[in-house]
């Protein structure tokens, strides 16, 4: 790729016009809505328009060419800045959608949403967690480029070849993630990653040096990043020139991630605002843009850009050019290596090999066949060890517990600085984790999945609530699910942590309880397009409980009658590990005449999308039910009501090996008798 920009700068007078539009356009916009964040676009106009005009390869008219450059906006409550860069670059987003920013169905919300609004590869707000999401599309750029491009009689045929940039603030920085993934990205050299850090001083609270006084330059060299310091902001050929440095020691053996800190002004040019905390999160207020209009020189009315700064933005014919340049690229490289080719093009469409549904019936055929107990997390592997074959996409890794959370499988190759593979270690870093693995989602290409223990799942939570709310396919593999780890004790048994994570809107919780339905949970989570998984396993050996494949079809319901009797008196509802608790438990009623049926619920967020015909049919309404799971007991009550009864936990664990643990905390058959034979006197 070249490091020259991709158009020749305007003259000094129009680049400052067309900053001024991406401002006016920010003022006008949150004035209107008398509610966002001018500041930020105010004060990045000059960085938005040398990288947007003369860098940055997209082609509005086709927001998911695959080679685009993508660009993120972690600072997202300037989401002005965004907006108003894709309306004047020609982006299916009128003019009226900008003078309903904020409101309710508008494409321009608070915060940038993909999904919603056309060009928008992230949802961002959560500050630090854009940049996080970069990283992890940069990380896919590299690994797709090495396991895709090819060379042939002399002709570099690169089909993957584009930047990732990034915007970024003093909040992005102080966050924690932003260490996480900044330490990894050096680390990995993912050399075409470019960030802008908006130096400004200024956040909510008011000028930053009381509480972030980094020397953000020496802490990116640390990490291994290609610093380019002191930058104008609001210099066009400064910022020019370093976005040209950073792109040439980008292609580099040895290149480097560049983070370009660039010194601004917030609300620059409000003549009374600017370089405050005021302009920050608020409208300037009906005098201020008066006056902020007059000090630019701004003559137009509200949200009217001049035809001559309309025709200067516009990318339209630009990026249909370069677009067009590399379908014949990918045309000539389709002709050489047919099977790559098609290869790539599924993938980035998010589809599964044609032989995923047919091969999959003999991978759950296969483990049937083992009967022997084990834990879910081993059961997890082996159903990894099956199904990684059959989908190349799969990127898998753990935040270094890969030996216990057993997220690698048979001929996974280890992902490196310099080295193509299929798994990752992230290090102690499950947040960062969580949101690079939503970047590679975004990206197209990987279906990432991660693990670590259940309980630091409160790390990376609000990642994967972002998950949730982008709806993209990420699969989180959370071991030693329960006080049955055993001597670890309560700092590492969950005990919350399963129930709250259902209650994620989009997510799906899975806690199999033996090897099939491990193996129907990853299937699940892989076939799922709308949203995340997550599958919560036991250290502990269990036995196998589902035997039969005709069971499949039922167990991808979520819930299902796993053992029946004739005219059962009760329902015995229980997950994972308990479920042959729950079995045991149906055994010693039956010695007592007692006859009841047992659910296994592998996923409560799955049983509750079926049918009411097929709920009240597992679940019969007339009949009281028990649930069973070494869990908070709360959740279960929507299942038993208030006349059922839930065993469980409601208070932390105890250090003590698991079997002692079960016992003390009364998760036992004897105690799930008890609470059956309750409630059918």
């Amino acid at each position: 790729m070249t490091a020259a920009p991709m158009t020749p700068a305007p003259n000094a007078a129009l680049a400052r016009q067309m900053a001024d539009a991406i401002r006016m356009l920010a003022v006008d916009a949150v004035e209107q809505a008398k509610s966002g964040h001018p500041g930020a676009p105010m004060g990045m106009a000059e960085i938005a328009e040398v990288l947007w005009n003369r860098h940055l390869r997209h082609n509005p008219a086709d927001p998911h060419w695959p080679d685009r450059d993508r660009f993120v906006l972690s600072n997202g409550h300037g989401s002005m800045l965004i907006y108003a860069l894709l309306n004047l670059t020609g982006y299916k987003l009128p003019m009226d959608e900008l003078r309903r920013f904020r409101q309710l169905h508008s494409l321009t919300p608070g915060h940038p949403e993909v999904g919603i609004t056309p060009g928008v590869e992230t949802t961002t707000g959560p500050l630090g967690q854009g940049l996080a999401n970069a990283v992890g599309m940069a990380l896919s750029e590299k690994l797709l480029a090495t396991e895709f491009n090819r060379e042939t009689a002399g002709e570099k045929l690169a089909i993957v070849d584009h930047f990732t940039y990034v915007f970024m603030g003093d909040g992005c920085l102080m966050e924690g993630i932003s260490h996480e993934v900044c330490s990894l990205a050096g680390t990995l050299r993912l050399s075409k990653l470019i960030a802008f850090y908006d130096d400004n001083g200024i956040s909510i609270d008011g000028h930053v040096e009381g509480w972030f006084t980094d020397d953000t330059p020496a802490r990116f060299a640390a990490y291994g990043w290609n610093v380019i310091a002191a930058v104008d902001g609001h210099d066009t050929a400064a910022i020019d020139t370093a976005v040209r440095a950073a792109k040439a020691q980008a292609v580099l053996p040895d290149g480097k991630p560049t983070i370009i800190c660039c010194k601004t002004v917030i609300g620059k040019g409000s003549p009374n605002k600017a370089g405050t905390h005021d302009v920050h999160g608020a409208a300037l207020g009906t005098a201020e843009v008066a006056a902020t209009r007059a000090s630019l020189g701004w003559a137009g009315a509200p949200f009217e850009i001049p035809t001559e700064i309309t025709a200067a933005w516009d990318a339209r014919p630009r990026g249909a050019a370069m677009q067009s340049q590399w379908q014949a690229r990918f045309d000539r490289y389709r002709a050489h290596f047919p099977a790559e080719a098609q290869a790539f093009q599924r993938r980035m469409k998010g589809e599964l090999p044609e032989a995923w549904s047919d091969t999959l019936q003999a991978v759950f055929a296969g483990i049937i066949a083992k009967p022997d107990a084990i834990a879910t997390r081993k059961a997890s592997q082996n159903a990894l060890d099956a199904i990684a074959p059959l989908v190349p996409e799969f990127f898998g890794g753990s935040a270094d517990l890969t030996g216990s959370n057993l997220t690698n499988f048979k001929g996974c190759k280890i992902a490196g600085r310099d080295t193509w593979g299929n798994h990752l270690s992230y290090g102690v870093r499950e947040f960062g984790m969580a949101a690079m693995m939503n970047g590679m989602a975004l990206h197209g290409g990987h279906l990432p999945y991660g693990g670590t223990f259940l309980t630091f799942s409160d790390y990376s939570r609000n990642a994967i609530r972002m998950a949730a709310l982008m709806r993209q396919r990420v699969i989180h593999v959370f071991t030693h699910d329960s006080i049955g780890l055993g001597e670890d004790g309560p700092t590492h048994q969950s005990v919350e942590h399963v129930p709250s994570l259902r209650i994620i809107p989009g997510l799906d919780v899975w806690r199999p309880a033996d090897g099939l339905e491990t193996a129907v949970a990853w299937a699940h989570a892989i076939e799922r397009r709308d949203g995340p998984s997550a599958l919560a396993l036991s250290r502990q050996n269990l036995p196998q409980v589902a035997s039969d494949s005709a069971l499949v079809e039922q167990i991808r319901r979520g819930g299902y009658v796993l053992a029946d009797a004739p005219n059962p008196r009760a329902v015995i509802i229980a997950t994972g590990s308990e479920v042959s608790l729950a079995m045991a438990a149906r055994k010693l009623l039956a010695d007592a005449g007692i006859a009841v049926r047992v659910v296994s619920m592998p996923c409560t967020n799955v049983f509750d999308r079926q049918d009411m015909a097929w709920q009240d049919a597992v679940l019969p309404p007339a009949l009281p039910a028990v649930a069973v799971e070494a869990a908070h007991p709360d959740f279960w009550r929507k299942y038993v009501g208030r006349a059922g009864a839930v065993i469980g936990i409601a208070s932390f664990g105890e250090s003590a090996p698991a079997k002692d643990l079960y016992a003390h905390f009364g998760i036992t058959a004897e105690a799930v008798v008890k609470a059956v034979t309750d409630r059918v006197r």
